[in-house]
């Protein structure tokens, strides 16, 4: 019989909520690690739902991953008819309304992006001294940015909208400003050959009780132009939402397609070498993507021809999941060899 029960974090989408016992399970496998780890169930008591895991899974690294995963509401052990909670630290450097205040159409779900980076950083293969960096290079408005962040990572991106970017800015300046958080935060135009081709976003904000920064840089421009933006500069992660052909698709000038290219595809072959330069050695690229647009077998093949190993066996084949009629998301882990 397994000892722990975890309570998941109540959400606001009712129809990802229906459906997160099974995707935190797998988010939990992996970020444990071992092939070999006990089962993790969904369970119910008193008509409350719990997910079950055995004692073996609770030292002290499986106490830090419960602080981090993302949808750990509340821990508890079972004691015959009686549940003792386990006080459970969450690595947090900011508090969540940092995600959970914006609200704009197409705005990604904050528990499923968590999750995102989860299982990104979990599946690395390198060892990791300092801050990690991640990269999103389609990042909108920011919400893996901030949530990268708050999980004490260094957070990069690449925007093609330069009113997001400057949406973003002007949140975060307001956000940090009203926390009282010491920080420096400028927006600079780009030029090249004396021309404004686009914006940078650059800040450095240190969070209370701690005296090293977490640092921010967002860039207005084309994914594709990602590793030029950045220059010699490279990540331990990059993790993004492509475009679901909905609310957001893809405009840019992909190769052979007219107008809005609905399934990302074509942006994603053109954009995925540049990812993959843009990955240190060892490094992992975690993408969300609508499966009903873009089959997981085409976009796997994609990965491999970029040269990427992905990983695709066990629960990472199991995040697969409703968002409404027109999406359902999956995600595509891969590792840089």
């Amino acid at each position: 019989m397994a000892d722990h029960l975890i309570l998941l974090a109540p959400s606001a989408n009712r129809v990802y909520a229906s459906e997160a016992d099974r995707l935190v399970a797998a988010e939990l496998k992996i970020m444990l690690g071992a092939d070999d780890h006990p089962p993790i169930e969904s369970v119910r008591i008193a008509r409350i739902g719990y997910l079950a895991l055995a004692t073996e899974c609770l030292d002290e690294h499986g106490c830090a991953t419960l602080g981090r995963l993302s949808g750990c509401y509340a821990t508890f052990h079972r004691e015959h008819d009686r549940l003792r909670p386990i006080e459970i630290i969450r690595p947090d450097l900011f508090d969540d309304d940092l995600v959970t205040i914006p609200k704009y159409p197409g705005k990604t779900n904050e528990q499923f992006t968590r999750l995102l980076i989860n299982v990104t950083l979990a599946s690395m293969r390198r060892p990791s001294s300092g801050p990690i960096s991640i990269l999103d290079p389609l990042c909108g408005r920011g919400t893996v940015l901030s949530t990268a962040m708050m999980l004490g990572c260094n957070a990069a991106g690449v925007e093609v909208e330069a009113k997001a970017v400057e949406a973003y800015a002007a949140y975060l300046r307001s956000y940090l400003r009203r926390k009282r958080l010491k920080h420096n935060l400028e927006v600079n135009p780009v030029r090249r050959e004396g021309k404004i081709i686009g914006k940078r976003l650059e800040a450095a904000v240190i969070p209370n009780g701690r005296e090293r920064p977490i640092a921010l840089t967002v860039f207005s421009g084309d994914t594709r132009q990602s590793g030029a933006l950045f220059g010699k500069r490279r990540f331990e992660a990059v993790v993004t939402d492509a475009p679901y052909g909905v609310v957001h698709g893809s405009r840019t000038d992909v190769s052979g397609v007219r107008g809005r290219d609905r399934s990302a595809a074509g942006l994603i072959s053109e954009a995925l070498p540049v990812w993959t330069m843009q990955l240190k050695p060892g490094g992992a690229l975690g993408l969300s993507f609508n499966a009903i647009g873009l089959r997981r077998e085409r976009l796997l093949d994609l990965v491999a021809a970029a040269g990427l190993e992905p990983l695709d066996s066990g629960p990472y084949r199991d995040f697969e999941h409703r968002v409404d009629s027109s999406i359902r998301r999956d995600i595509v882990v891969a590792l840089k060899p």
